[in-house]
This record gives structure tokens, C-alpha cells and sequence, in this order.
């Protein structure tokens, strides 16, 4: 079981990979050609809004209301049922969509003021970002259909495509940015005419997948279908429970729109940084484990759930400690490499490092939250998530009104971190609390291995840091060899450490 789900999960994390490292490449582009502006403030508000909509309802709350009931049918139900689950979802979904986004569209700047309330105290940028949202909300309907296919791929052990889907993403915007953008009134908008573009492409490269499995939706709307409305059921109250990290980012934009622009660039440069442990891992192993679990309660097997669940937390703190470490080490490094170039200055890299190093403090826990919650959505248990939820999202946004004044920016970014580790130390205690999951013997060594090979981890690149001003004095070869250097470096000695104690990534640990 554990070599399987560790193969299928080796497979996502690496298409996630090369899509995250064109992503880091697009946001190069974007702080270069555009800097940490008031332009910028309006883009990154217009591709959030559709943007936190698709992880809420697409990636998150549909994915995982979907694929449990999804994988039921394969299970369980004839072939000719299948295709008729998966024709009437696919038709339903569409339809909201198609009404979510002409709504979006005609009150986009009812939007801008609801999620960036400080906006229209500033006239020209609450009219950019309006303008980019009607071209942007859109890309809410392919995304998610993108989405849907993804759900029915990955249900079919079919991990590689979804995965590497983004990257089309990633190179519609760096194009629009490089050669559209001169040649607009407003170059910035070059970026929202990007983000559409990318999102029809994401879904037109679906076809080939579905097609190889011969379940290519037939558009039909029948929402009064059985599994249709228990995906419907499942996914309402999942809609806030599985998404309260990205209600929390977004929280976070809402109050950081009252700060001094860059805010909400700097927030959104070391929010990227944060997400990428958190997509190529906590996602990966995820996106893995649901339809995994699904298909062992399915199937009435209970010590291989749990084995399931134990191996994915397991698997995420192994993963989720170092880079939280790497990445609050690296901070300042990791910034200017990535985006200290033309228009975004030295002071934009230390406020950019405030809000990152805030937000790394919770990137173990983000990832639990992932896995965890799959847990209970595997079975079907929706109410538990959510109610933890409403939880986390209340600490959230009190400790937004605590922090947001002596912390600015970086304030806002250590509240969702704690409001993470809320979250997930809830999900872990209802967990064990309701028997879905029990720990396994070998967990106080496995935390002792963890937390020896973290700390000598963080003594290695203490001991060999470099100043800041040094990192802002190189040129841009010598700051990608040297951070290179001190990764692979740390993931060695890391690596080292735990196989020194015994630690074997093929076994029971």
C-alpha cells in the first residue's frame, strides 16, 4: 500500500514541481517588467478573487464532495451508470458556472469593494482592478470543468496530466506579460487577458486523458440526479470546511488592502514562496490519499484506512518540517534570487521576508489540514471538518484585528499560520477521538528521528549563512548557485541525519 500511494504521489509531486518552478518563473517576470505597485495591488485582487473561488468550490469543496461519491460508482456501480453520474455532474456544475460567471462579470466591482474594502478609497485602482476582473472572473468556468476532469482522472489513478495542467497557466502569463503587454494602453491588463487565455488552454488539455479512459462527459443537465444531489449534499457545509486556508489568504488581502501599497504584493510574493511546499507536497499527498481512502471505506476496510491516514501524516511532516525550516533560512536569499530584479527593490525583498517568514511558521500545519480533512471527507463526514473550521476561521480574523497593527503585513500572514495550526490540532484530536485514526507504536521515534534531523538541518545553514547584503550585491548566477548550493546541502544533512537513525522510507516507521 505505502509503495503505491508513494509511486502515485512521487508522479503528482513531480509534474506539481516543474509546474511551480514556471510559476516562480512567471512571478520573476511579473516583479521584473511590473515591480510591487499600486498596478500590481489591483492584478493580484483580480486573479485572487477567481482564483480563491476555484480553490473553493473546484479544487476544494466539489473535489472533495465529488470524488468520494465518484469513486463509489467505479466501485460499486455498472459501467453505463458511471458514464451517467459523470454526464449529469459534468452538465449541472457547468450551468452553475455558467450563471456564478455572468454574475461575477456584471458586478465585478461590487467584488472589488467587498474583498478590497480600501480599494475604492483609491480611484485608479479600484478602477483597474474591476476592469481586470470581468476579463479574469471567466476563468473561473474552465478551471474548475478543469478541475472536474482532474477529480475523474485522479479517481482512475491517472495523477501526471492534472498535475501538469497548470503549467499552461504559467506560460499564458509570462507570454501576455512579454510580448502583449507593450503593446496595451494599461500594460498590466496583458496579465488578465494572460490568465483567461490559460484557463481555456488547461481544459482543452484534459480531452486526450478522458478520452484514453473513455469517460468524456456528455454535457447534461440533471441536477435532480441521485448522485448528483449527494455531491450537491456533501459539498455546501464542505464548501467552507475544506477551504479555510484560502478564506484566510483572502481575509488576509481584505485587511492588507488598507496598508500602504506593495502590501498585497509583498503578501502575495511570500504567500508563493509558502505554497509551494504546500502544492508539490500537502496537495500531492492529498489529491493521493482521497481517492484511496474512498475506496478502502468503500470497501469496509478500517485498518487500512487508518494505515492510510497514518502513512499521510507521516509522509507530511517528513516532508513539511524541512521546508518550513529551509524556507525561514532562506527567506531573505529566496526572495532576492527570485525577485530582485528591476522594479522590485531591496525594500520590497525585507518586507516581502516578514510576511514569508510569518507564513512558513504554518506550512506543516497547512499541509495536515490537507490530509486530514481528507480523512473525514473520505467517509463522507462532512459537519466535523466544518465546525472546526468556523473555529479556525474565527481565530483567524481575530488575531487579523490583534496583529495587523504593530505587525503591518506580516501580522496578517502570522495569523493564518496560527490559525492553521488551530485547524489542523482539532482535525488530528476528532480524528483519533472518533477511532478513524490510530498512531501507530513507532510515532515517538518517529518524532524524535524528526526533530533531531530538523534542528541539525537549521544549525548547517545557520552555521554557513551569508549576509543579506552580500545576497544583494551578487549577480543573478552567483545567488542561484549559491542558494543551490545551500538546499541541496540541507537536504542532504537532513536526509543524512535520519538515515543515521534508522529512519527507511520503505517501511513502518
Amino acid at each position: 500500500m505505502a509503495k503505491k500511494l508513494l509511486r502515485s504521489t512521487s508522479i503528482f509531486s513531480g509534474m506539481t514541481f516543474i509546474s511551480r518552478i514556471l510559476g516562480f518563473v512567471r512571478d520573476m517576470t511579473v516583479a521584473h517588467i511590473f515591480g510591487a505597485t499600486g498596478m500590481t495591488d489591483a492584478f493580484f485582487v483580480a486573479f485572487k478573487i477567481p482564483n480563491f473561488m476555484r480553490r473553493l468550490f473546484a479544487e476544494g469543496a466539489f473535489s472533495q464532495a465529488f470524488v468520494p461519491v465518484l469513486a463509489e460508482y467505479k466501485e460499486q456501480r455498472a459501467r453505463e451508470e458511471l458514464q451517467a453520474f459523470v454526464n449529469h455532474t459534468a452538465g449541472t456544475l457547468a450551468g452553475i458556472l455558467f450563471v456564478i460567471t455572468i454574475i461575477g462579470v456584471i458586478a465585478a466591482p461590487i467584488l472589488i469593494m467587498l474583498f478590497s474594502p480600501g480599494f475604492p478609497h483609491d480611484g485608479s485602482r479600484f478602477e483597474l482592478a474591476s476592469y481586470m476582473l470581468r476579463i479574469t472572473f471567466p476563468y473561473l468556468f474552465f478551471i474548475s470543468l478543469t478541475a472536474f476532469a482532474g477529480g475523474i482522472l485522479n479517481t482512475h489513478n491517472r495523477f501526471a496530466g492534472p498535475a501538469f495542467t497548470p503549467v499552461f497557466l504559467n506560460i499564458a502569463m509570462i507570454t501576455a506579460a512579454i510580448w502583449l503587454a507593450p503593446h496595451l494602453a494599461e500594460p498590466i491588463t496583458a496579465l488578465a487577458w494572460g490568465v483567461l487565455a490559460g484557463g481555456v488552454i488547461q481544459l482543452l488539455f484534459q480531452y486526450p486523458f478522458l478520452r484514453h479512459i473513455r469517460l468524456v462527459p456528455k454535457f447534461k443537465w440533471r441536477w435532480r440526479d441521485t448522485g448528483v444531489q449527494r455531491v450537491l449534499k456533501l459539498m455546501i457545509p464542505a464548501i467552507f470546511g475544506v477551504s479555510v486556508i484560502q478564506i484566510g489568504l483572502l481575509i488576509d488581502t481584505m485587511f492588507a488592502s488598507f496598508l500602504p501599497e506593495g502590501s498585497i504584493s509583498w503578501l502575495y510574493n511570500s504567500e508563493r514562496l509558502m505554497m509551494f511546499p504546500l502544492g508539490v507536497f500537502g496537495v500531492a499527498i492529498s489529491t493521493v490519499v482521497l481517492p484511496h481512502l474512498s475506496k478502502k471505506f468503500a470497501q469496509k476496510s478500517e485498518q487500512e484506512y487508518s494505515d492510510t491516514v497514518n502513512w499521510a501524516v507521516q509522509t507530511v511532516l517528513l516532508l513539511g518540517v524541512p521546508a518550513a525550516i529551509g524556507l525561514v533560512m532562506l527567506s531573505g536569499p529566496l526572495l532576492t534570487s527570485l525577485f530582485n530584479y528591476g522594479k522590485f527593490n531591496q525594500f520590497d525583498v525585507i518586507m516581502s521576508r516578514q510576511s514569508l517568514i510569518a507564513y512558513t511558521c504554518g506550512v506543516p500545519f497547512m499541509m495536515l489540514v490537507k490530509v486530514l480533512a481528507s480523512g473525514f471527507y473520505a467517509r463522507q463526514n462532512i459537519k466535523t471538518p466544518v465546525k472546526i473550521a468556523v473555529v479556525a476561521l474565527v481565530v483567524n480574523i481575530a488575531l487579523n484585528f490583534v496583529l495587523v497593527g504593530p505587525l503591518k503585513h506580516a501580522g496578517l500572514a502570522l495569523a493564518s499560520s496560527l490559525a492553521a495550526v488551530t485547524n489542523s490540532s482539532l482535525l488530528f484530536f476528532f480524528l483519533l477521538r472518533q477511532k478513524i485514526f490510530r498512531l501507530r507504536a513507532s510515532w515517538c521515534l518517529f518524532l524524535l528521528r524528526l526533530v533531531i534531523a530538523g534542528v541539525t538541518m537549521a544549525a548547517v545553514l545557520y552555521y554557513f549563512r551569508v549576509s543579506q547584503t552580500q545576497w544583494f550585491i551578487w549577480h543573478w548566477q552567483h545567488r542561484f548557485a549559491q542558494l543551490l548550493l545551500e538546499v541541496l546541502g540541507a537536504a542532504f544533512v537532513y536526509g543524512a541525519v535520519l538515515f543515521i537513525l534508522g529512519f527507511r522510507l520503505r517501511r513502518k516507521n
